[in-house]
């Protein structure tokens, strides 16, 4: 009994440590490519291995970050309690869930199509990349973007087989949308990462800086999001859903103003969180209208 309620509690750390239920991040701009991929409602064995794919690939993803960051994050004060710096958690337990869940993806891959299962190595390397770059370039936000981009390739190719431009399309717009709101999350460590010699977009930029650069990547996702209209020739719906994330973008730089970090969850966990359940819910209206 105590074993099994020991086990449990492991789990229950763990996707605590990495944020399971951030997922919503990134897996409706993944439903999103496979409605408009199949210009309808995917098969029910086609939705579960992208949702099996996506969460595996998200859970490898940010396990990993946790584990080759402890050390940073025990030092920076906003991060010492996350789990393995505060003990809760051990490293060998972390890289047993880093196994799983990387062995869930490439299953869940193998399960779609070949070519998502040879594209798979390609996605990892993205994701090991990523979790090292804030120690040599300032371009860690946009690494994520790419990480989280292959969420909606992705899914395309899980029902397309093949690699198609309104794919690259929908993948960039994604790539600068976390990338921006990226650039917002990592101010509240400024201050921290200079003194540690970590490399960042704010440390570069500094706060007035890099809040234009969230805007200006922010801009150029709507406009790609129109892109996507244009060459997929959609309608109504979907262009509503572009204005309706367009001004929920604007109402989190409208919270963000003037660099107050106070407001940040609200402008980072919610308004990003509701983004992305906007593009799905009027993607899945357009394409299923028609």
């Amino acid at each position: 009994m105590k074993e099994g309620t020991g086990a449990l509690h492991k789990i229950v750390v763990f996707m605590e440590m990495i944020k399971f239920s951030h997922t919503i991040f990134a897996l409706p701009f993944a439903l999103s490519g496979a409605l408009l991929a199949a210009k309808g409602l995917p098969s029910a064995g086609q939705l579960f291995w992208i949702v099996l794919a996506m969460a595996g690939a998200r859970t490898t993803a940010m396990g990993l970050n946790r584990l080759i960051d402890a050390e940073i994050d025990a030092r920076n004060p906003r991060t010492a309690g996350r789990a393995i710096p505060a003990g809760l958690i051990r490293k060998g337990t972390t890289l047993g869930f880093i196994l799983a869940s990387l062995a869930l993806m490439l299953v869940a891959a193998g399960r779609l199509n070949p070519l998502c299962l040879k594209l798979s190595p390609l996605a990892v390397g993205f994701l090991v990349l990523y979790s090292f770059c804030k120690r040599f370039t300032s371009l860690a936000h946009v690494v994520l973007g790419i990480c989280l981009a292959a969420a909606p390739i992705g899914a395309w190719i899980a029902i397309r087989g093949s690699v198609d431009a309104p794919a690259l399309i929908l993948g960039a717009a994604v790539l600068f949308w976390v990338a921006g709101f990226d650039i917002l999350y990592a101010l509240q460590d400024l201050e921290f990462d200079r003194k540690a010699g970590l490399h960042s977009i704010p440390v570069a930029l500094g706060v007035e800086g890099s809040l234009w650069m969230a805007r200006l990547f922010h801009l150029v996702m709507v406009a790609l999001l129109l892109g996507l209209f244009i060459t997929m020739q959609l309608g109504g719906f979907f262009m509503a859903g572009i204005v309706v994330s367009a001004g929920m973008l604007l109402y989190e730089h409208w919270l963000l103003r003037n660099g107050d970090l106070a407001k940040l969850d609200a402008a980072f966990f919610n308004m990003n969180g509701y983004i992305s359940i906007a593009i799905l819910v009027f993607t899945a209206a357009d394409v299923l209208v028609k």
